[in-house]
């Protein structure tokens, strides 16, 4: 049955941040009420005691490395997201959010973090930042091709434990075998800004899905990505010539 009501947590946005990240619940809540479901946004924010359990889907979203250690602090503070992703609550992190949610990340003093662990994922910063487009084709669920805007000093190896989002056409993405992003059941990481949803609402849809049990009315998609997924193509073309 069709929920009549989507509870979307928006976590650590005063601390994870950047790059618009935050729109993509904008997104979510948008896709929704296009479709006639409610939704409700939980902003959690350094200054509450924990992240609640009772969300329908979690969004962690970028930052640097002083904010990325503070945010591993605040999520241990309880089990709520834990309690969450077991119960089945997808879960988007987004470049800062991927590593926090990773198994271990480096920041630039050289002190090794362990992450969340809810994806196996090992972060190390690279000998340059990675700045510019990225289109990845996924590997999951259906969903094809995926754009968005990279900006990280971190290279990031997957473990056999979890899986790569995609495998990079154009771009760094996690800087080791093409791979983009890394997923762990209903954990879904990568380095794609935009906001990432923005640009690719067929991951939008496919996190929605997993929230409401069933397929989701199909959306027209607005010229202006019509027209950026085009000149995507275009570039994916031209580069394999």
């Amino acid at each position: 049955m069709m929920r009549d009501r989507v509870r979307l947590a928006l976590v650590l946005p005063d601390l994870l941040g950047t790059y618009g990240d935050r729109g993509n619940v904008l997104v979510l809540a948008q896709r929704l009420k296009w479709r006639n479901i409610d939704s409700e946004t939980v902003t959690v924010l350094s200054s509450a005691e924990a992240v609640p359990e009772y969300c329908d889907l979690y969004l962690i979203g970028g930052g640097e490395d002083v904010a990325q250690v503070a945010a591993v602090r605040f999520l241990r503070r309880g089990p709520g997201l834990r309690r969450a992703v077991d119960r089945g609550s997808p879960v988007l992190g987004i470049c800062g959010g991927l590593q926090v949610l990773g198994t271990s990340f480096v920041t630039g003093d050289g002190v090794r973090h362990a992450g969340l662990g809810f994806v196996e994922a090992d972060t190390e910063p690279g000998n340059g930042r990675a700045i510019g487009e990225v289109t990845t084709q996924s590997t999951v669920g259906g969903i094809g091709m995926l754009t968005g805007f990279e900006n990280h000093l971190g290279r990031t190896r997957v473990g056999p434990g979890s899986q790569p989002l995609g495998r990079v056409t154009r771009g760094v993405g996690n800087g080791y075998d093409d791979a983009e992003g890394a997923v762990s059941g209903r954990v879904v990481c990568t380095y794609m800004h935009g906001p990432v949803l923005a640009r690719n609402p067929k991951l939008a849809d496919l996190l929605l899905e997993w929230v409401v049990g069933e397929p989701l009315e199909t959306l027209p998609d607005p010229p202006e990505l019509r027209a950026l997924r085009a000149e995507r193509t275009r570039v994916h073309v031209r580069n394999r010539k």
